[in-house]
């Protein structure tokens, strides 16, 4: 009870910074949404940096570790930073080709039409949704370990806290807040991971139990190589859809403080999933996994098996600032969604009418999001649910930025083709497998259901290979017109 009065005390703090911090400044409906080229290279880095870092960070790299070894985690890190080096590359063509806009749903609605449209809508919002009940799920599940308080307890703390600030501030309060948050987390961090690999004596100790007969530390293990594939898949074609780094995209002043801010982040972000990773191996090692509701803890239920109680609060201080810092840009990013969507719905809507009504469709979503985070146990089966549909969709929608052969129709089909063909090989929640046909897994063991790099892949493939037919197969009588997105105008009311 304690460490929630503590995370409490944290959540009514940063609650009050944010709405002092709006308060205190005028924010127009363009600001609320966009931020428009308000932050330099050190801001855009802090706050690209403190959204990726979701409390994710202190589950799925170590339930990842507890099955798939090393060679996963470091592929995770790797994965996890090429969406945000490949925003410097997208992120920088959207900016040049619509310079006044303000998502990649906005583009795929005058690239590609309202049925690409539609489609593009859902998986953005299937994608932050997902996460944002990933979020909730697993520091609900963690703190619930930890200080037996009810799942549907921190849950409600947690949104309340975060949805205070981010709703009323919008873009501008989320860059601020998670500057402050993020100055807070990397020496939390580090604090926790040093005392616990001393508390375990050192780094060869530490590992001692899996040196001899454990696949966990072999480089060359063929599970983890082939998860760590996937994931770098995954997690590159999902990230493109998240909306909070679009806007910060928009928000950068600059093209070179993206560069600049983004690939720092990058820098940042690798290691500190690499480390995350050894909690798993740590708890492994000690003998603390025995299923896997406790790997997608295992951190936790190492820190509570080695670790004092004030170090046990820095985690939970950690994880709450990690939920924080991601959820409000998640919430933000939903926002923002709908208040620019709205406007092309509904034209007559003024500015207050606008807001009001994405703010509730935005709590609308999160009160379901509460409910699905606290009926999955996994947090890395949420996000790769949601994956999938994004991998389907990335080559055929992006493909739209550098080429004007591709039409709507082509890419909804290749879209929804992809999908299907990864749904194929997708694996149950314990991730095995729905069906067998020995030929394909003779033909090559990867082609079996439950594979995850035959469903990714599948869906890579499928797609591209269909985008690239209905490319062909265009007229020079449908080609798109790239100027009509100069056209695109920032949002005055």
């Amino acid at each position: 009870m304690e460490i929630m009065l503590i995370l409490i005390v944290f959540m009514v703090i940063f609650s009050g910074i944010g709405v002092y911090y709006s308060k205190s400044r005028k924010i127009t409906l363009e600001d609320f949404i966009s931020a428009r080229k308000s932050t330099g290279a050190l801001s855009s880095m802090a706050t690209v940096t403190a959204t990726v870092l979701g409390a994710w960070i202190l589950f799925s790299p170590a339930e990842a570790a507890t099955w798939a070894g090393i060679t996963a985690v470091i592929c995770y890190a790797i994965g996890q930073a090429s969406p945000i080096l490949a925003f410097t590359v997208v992120g920088t063509k959207l900016r040049s080709l619509m310079p006044n806009g303000h998502s990649l749903n906005e583009f795929v609605w005058f690239r590609y039409g309202k049925l690409m449209y539609i489609t593009a809508l859902l998986i953005v919002v299937l994608y932050m949704f997902t996460f944002l009940a990933a979020e909730l799920g697993a520091i609900s599940r963690a703190l619930e370990f930890v200080t037996g308080v009810p799942l549907i307890i921190t849950m409600i703390l947690v949104v309340v806290s975060t949805l205070v600030y981010t709703v009323y501030g919008g873009l501008r309060v989320s860059i601020f807040t998670d500057k402050i948050q993020l100055l807070i987390i990397i020496p939390l961090f580090v604090v926790l991971f040093l005392y616990t690999l001393n508390s375990l004596g050192g780094l060869e100790n530490s590992l001692g139990d899996l040196r001899s007969g454990s696949s966990l530390l072999d480089f060359k293990n063929q599970v983890g190589i082939e998860f760590g594939i996937t994931l770098i898949i995954a997690i590159l074609a999902a990230n493109l859809f998240h909306q909070g780094f679009w806007q910060r995209i928009y928000a950068a002043k600059s093209d070179q403080d993206i560069y600049k801010g983004f690939i720092i982040a990058a820098i940042i972000v690798i290691p500190m999933i690499i480390l995350s990773g050894f909690f798993g191996l740590w708890a492994v090692s000690q003998g603390l996994v025995t299923d896997h509701h406790t790997a997608s803890i295992s951190l936790f239920v190492l820190a509570q098996d080695i670790l004092p109680t004030s170090i046990l609060i820095i985690l939970s201080v950690l994880a709450l600032m990690l939920v924080m810092s991601s959820m409000d840009s998640l919430i933000n990013g939903i926002t923002s969604i709908f208040t620019s969507d709205l406007l092309k719905i509904y034209p007559s809507f003024n500015a207050t009418a606008l807001l009001r009504y994405s703010r509730f469709i935005t709590i609308g979503l999160v009160i379901p999001a509460m409910f699905v985070g606290w009926a999955f146990q996994s947090v890395l089966y949420l996000f790769l649910i949601a994956d999938l549909v994004c991998a389907a969709a990335v080559v055929p929608i992006f493909f739209g930025m550098y080429s004007n052969k591709l039409n709507g129709v082509g890419c909804f089909v290749s879209t929804i083709a992809g999908i299907i063909f990864g749904a194929l090989f997708f694996p149950k929640p314990d991730l095995s497998g729905w069906w067998e046909i020995e030929e394909l897994t003779e033909f090559w063991h990867v082609l079996a259901s439950g594979s995850l790099l035959a469903s990714f892949a599948g869906a890579i493939i499928i797609s591209t290979g269909l985008v690239i037919v209905f490319s062909f197969m265009n007229n020079s009588t449908e080609q798109f017109d790239f100027e009509v997105l100069k056209d695109v105008k920032e949002i005055v009311l």
